[in-house]
């Protein structure tokens, strides 16, 4: 694979990764796109001791979504919520790509509550003919606070 090719693949993969934090953003998200980015066979897990209890382990496209649907709307969970993806380290390997990034999560709950919180996220990829599609994303806190009230 050239080197235009694999940073080409790199960044394909970075856009996949921000397009389903945005998807996870609240208010904005749009219906039925989550699945497509997620493989057939794919995992998503907690990593770390709070993560893996809060979060566990999900296997396959339509759990995931199921599961990353009790967070957002309809069901109440946050009234904002954004993501905010750092620079990572990717490493493409023929039809395979893994990267590790850091991300800021900044979410006011429907209780009023507020919290800001970063994590570390390590996700594979399957390079496919139409797009990366995630296979396997692991995500692990690494530091939380509440945010000041709104003045």
């Amino acid at each position: 694979m050239s080197e235009a090719s694999v940073m080409d693949t790199q960044s394909l993969v970075a856009d996949t990764l921000a397009r389903y934090l945005a998807l996870c953003d609240v208010p904005i998200r749009t219906e039925g796109e989550l699945g497509d980015l997620f493989t057939e066979d794919a995992v998503w897990e907690g990593g770390g001791s709070e993560y893996a209890e809060k979060f566990g382990r999900t296997e396959g496209r339509e759990a995931i979504v199921e599961m990353l649907s009790a967070y957002l709307p309809p069901t109440p969970h946050f009234r904002t919520n954004v993501h905010l993806l750092f620079p990572g380290v990717v490493d493409v390997k023929g039809t395979t790509a893994r990267g590790s990034w850091s991300m800021q999560q900044l979410s006011r709950y429907e209780s009023g509550a507020t919290e800001m919180m970063v994590a570390r996220l390590d996700v594979t990829f399957r390079i496919g003919p139409d797009h990366p599609r995630i296979s396997a994303f692991r995500t692990e806190r690494l530091f939380s606070a509440p945010l000041a009230g709104e003045r």
